[in-house]
């Protein structure tokens, strides 16, 4: 059977029987991964009573109906368990914290955002992460090091866009 390179969906050929069903199983995985959204973070089995619709994330060590499907995304259809191989990349919503988990090199990661710098509002926020900041030393004159010290904190806050220039 033919399938897409990255979901796995089969292709209907030509002259082929029960186009539909093929069509249909297109439909199930595009349904699971389409704006995708998980009921809560990866879980080891299925849930006693899923409802149809439903989408998890199978954990590394699955079990029960789930054994074998490590990683996957487990959606619930009236047909039963269909399951989604992850690619990498792949990201979806986990209902129950609101934070997205990404697959990345074969592991789901959970509420981490990775970026290069940030903008609320049209103002960056944090950006480049700048230099170290140099913790005062014993001398003569502590107010000018404290004075220094405080200095190079604002300038780091304010490279970071965290404060007003």
């Amino acid at each position: 059977m033919s399938a897409t390179d990255r979901l796995a969906m089969p292709h209907i050929l030509p002259g082929q029987a029960q186009k539909e069903f093929f069509h249909n199983e297109a439909l199930q995985v595009l349904d699971l991964v389409v704006a995708a959204t998980v009921e809560e973070p990866p879980r080891v089995a299925p849930p006693a009573a899923p409802a149809p619709g439903s989408c998890y994330i199978v954990a590394a060590s699955p079990t029960g109906a789930w054994a074998g499907h490590a990683n996957c995304l487990a959606g619930m259809t009236p047909a039963g368990w269909r399951y989604v191989t992850p690619f990498e990349g792949l990201a979806t919503l986990v209902r129950t914290n609101g934070v997205t988990a990404v697959y990345r090199s074969g592991t789901w990661e959970l509420g981490s955002l990775r970026g290069d710098r940030l903008h609320i509002g049209g103002q960056q926020v944090v950006g480049p992460r700048g230099g170290a900041i140099a913790a005062p030393t014993a001398g003569s004159v502590i107010d000018v090091e404290a004075r220094t010290s405080v200095s190079a904190i604002l300038a780091a806050l304010r490279l970071h866009g965290l404060i007003a220039p």
